[in-house]
């Protein structure tokens, strides 16, 4: 079963998420400040991690982008405070998810669930054929989970490269922002429009990062869609 680590500095909120991802099989082991997440995330592999952003010492943002340095491991993030600021500026340094505090467990055990689910499909979909896909300059291997710029390889968090995926797969449609809520994410997002733009605009910046024009392009006033440019 996969493995979890949660990074909550509340010893009682801790042992709840604990117990209820226990319940679910899940191996879990408990951090309860920023350094020793990142000791045991460099000392072991992990399937997720939950982090929370009020931490002692390193917050969840510091490790978070930490993490985004050496791993590409799933991150929800939790936030004790309904500010859309923290939740935006999580999405933007790699963190996958977010659920505010407080929160259902069963909620929380959904949404690692969704997340679990997503990652080991790797994009795919019934009746799928292509597991590679090749454009002028760049490619998306949809098993390894690898975007190759001009034979670079391109660092995507597991989320940014699902909607990359998932818009490369429907070329030249527009999807707007709940649509691909609904598909990429998998499940209501609290109607939060700006998750979609946060990975999209990493999404952007990665590939300016690498030298190329960004695949995506957005229809103002509907959502985005995925087009190629000639480099």
């Amino acid at each position: 079963m996969a493995k979890i680590l949660v990074v909550e500095d509340e010893q009682q909120v801790s042992e709840l998420v604990a117990m209820y991802l226990k319940k679910e099989g899940f191996e879990v082991e408990q951090a309860f400040d920023g350094e020793e997440a990142l000791q045991k995330l460099r000392q072991r592999p992990f399937e997720l991690v939950i982090l929370d952003i009020m931490l002692p010492g390193k917050d969840g943002f510091e490790v978070c982008r930490e993490v985004r340095q050496f791993s590409k491991v799933p991150i929800i993030m939790l936030t004790a405070r309904d500010e859309e600021i923290d939740r935006v500026v999580g999405l933007e340094i790699g963190a996958d998810d977010y659920i505010p505090k407080p929160f259902s467990p069963r909620e929380m055990v959904a949404r690692v669930k969704a997340v679990l689910r997503r990652v080991s499909n790797s994009g795919e979909t019934p009746g799928q054929v292509a597991k590679h896909l090749s454009f002028p300059g760049f490619s998306i291997d949809l098993d390894a989970y690898e975007v190759k710029v001009r034979n670079s390889t391109l660092e995507l968090t597991p989320k940014e490269f699902e909607l990359l995926a998932f818009l490369a797969q429907n070329p030249h449609r527009v999807f707007n922002r709940e649509e691909l809520l609904e598909r990429v994410w998998g499940y209501d997002f609290a109607g939060d429009s700006r998750t979609v733009d946060a990975h999209i605009k990493r999404i952007r910046k990665k590939f300016s990062d690498a030298g190329f024009p960004a695949p995506i392009k957005t229809v103002w006033g509907v959502g985005y869609r995925f087009e190629i440019e000639k480099p």
